[in-house]
């Protein structure tokens, strides 16, 4: 029989809830072989032995190219969500290895999940997506359905692969397009790892949409789901078991508040709400729990803010220049110097909002390692069309003119490497 591998992504703050799905999964399946993706850097003085996890992927042994110019390009949702596909890929080719299932650490399994493992027996990829019925109320359209048009219609709190030639394929595709693009930017199309997922269906065959109401429940879908307890304590979900639930922005209490306003005073939805803060109230004290993240920091202690994040992923000379900018020596040097030369409007708390919008707003490939030439083939193109073409050559005088205008001629330069 062909093993199981089940991984979930965090950084050293996360651990702690990565224990609540683990020991969860542990107690239903002891027979699934159970990695955490460590979105963070291993120390030295923090043992993880006696976690119930069987083995780390920490981001430096993952063989992403340039990963720490890479690592640098990300927030910490952003570089957790980003590792996701390399480790996919890395489990799928393990010896023995026949299906791998991937769940978001701030999930908790309540009953044996067989019927993903046997979706997985006729399919390639098996998807949940965030909702499987329609809504009927205008407010949870606005909050549910078109949500998911903003962040992506199936929920990668949850994915499952077989190891066939169509999974290795899967995981090969999405790691190329996150490599360049995961970030949370809804304006250009992109949440994460997220919205590459909605063209799954389209790119791959066999692609399993589990509507199963008692699986990746969650406040968004609690509008359409009969959630209640049977009389031996148990959850149930439209008379199933529950699977798992997804307990998605507990921290900030988003999900207590969405849950209040999906569920109406469902009883069984607030025990289980009061079950897992009561849990993650213990956690909180986990050492664990406050250790920082190591990519949240220069060499020199120094934090690292948004903005210079931004312009290190969109600039490929600075990249190719200063190939681990953590080095307090070298990009925060040059960004203290230059930086506050080239960018005024990043180091002025009235205007950096304003700035990074217009830094970003158009899309590049972001992180290319410094290594990114001009596309002269599709340069050659267009100059070849605005020779033949009067409208064409005037219409990309007027654009480029424009562009010129407002973003100088970085702005230019960065279209020409698109």
């Amino acid at each position: 029989m062909s093993d199981i591998h089940v991984f979930t992504s965090a950084a050293f703050n996360y651990i702690p809830k990565v224990r609540m799905l683990f020991n969860s999964l542990r107690e239903l399946h002891p027979e699934w072989k159970l990695h955490l993706a460590l979105a963070d850097e291993l120390r030295a003085h923090i043992d993880l032995s006696q976690e119930p996890f069987d083995q780390v992927w920490a981001l430096a042994d993952l063989e992403i190219p340039a990963w720490r110019g890479w690592a640098y390009c990300h927030t910490i949702v952003e570089l957790a969500t980003a590792i996701k596909p390399f480790v996919l890929g890395r489990l799928l080719k393990e010896p023995g290895a026949g299906k791998v299932i991937y769940l978001d650490p701030d999930t908790v399994a309540f009953s044996r999940l067989d019927d993903i493992v046997q979706a997985l027996d006729s399919a390639n990829i098996v998807l949940t997506p965030h909702q499987t019925k329609p809504e009927t109320a205008l407010p949870a359209v606005i909050d549910n359905e078109i949500c998911s048009l903003k962040h992506g219609v199936y929920n990668l709190g949850f994915v499952a692969v077989a190891a066939t030639d169509v999974g290795h394929a899967f995981a090969e595709w999405w790691g190329q397009r996150i490599y360049h693009f995961c970030r949370a930017d809804i304006p250009n199309g992109l949440f994460t790892d997220q919205r590459w997922i909605d063209l799954v269906p389209a790119f791959f065959t066999d692609v399993a949409i589990m509507r199963s109401s008692r699986h990746n429940v969650a406040t968004w879908n609690l509008t359409t789901r009969e959630f209640s307890m049977s009389e031996d304590g148990r959850y149930l979900v439209d008379g199933e078991p529950l699977g798992f639930y997804h307990f998605t922005g507990f921290d900030s209490g988003a999900h207590r508040i969405m849950a209040a306003k999906n569920s109406g005073d469902n009883a069984a939805v607030m025990k289980l709400i009061d079950w897992y803060a009561r849990q993650t109230e213990s956690l909180a004290n986990d050492p664990l729990a406050k250790e920082k993240w190591a990519y949240g920091f220069y060499s020199d202690g120094t934090p690292i803010g948004k903005a210079e994040r931004l312009v290190y992923r969109e600039r490929v000379d600075l990249q190719g220049a200063f190939p681990d900018p953590f080095d307090a020596t070298t990009y925060l040097a040059w960004w203290r110097s230059r930086g506050r030369a080239e960018y005024p409007e990043l180091f002025d708390d009235r205007t950096r909002d304003a700035g990074m919008r217009k830094l970003s707003a158009v899309l590049t490939p972001g992180f290319r390692g410094g290594t990114q030439p001009l596309d002269w083939q599709r340069l050659g193109g267009m100059m070849r069309q605005s020779l033949t073409q009067p409208r064409t050559a005037l219409a990309l005088g007027k654009r480029g003119w424009e562009i010129l205008r407002n973003e100088g001629v970085s702005g230019v330069k960065r279209r020409l490497m698109r």
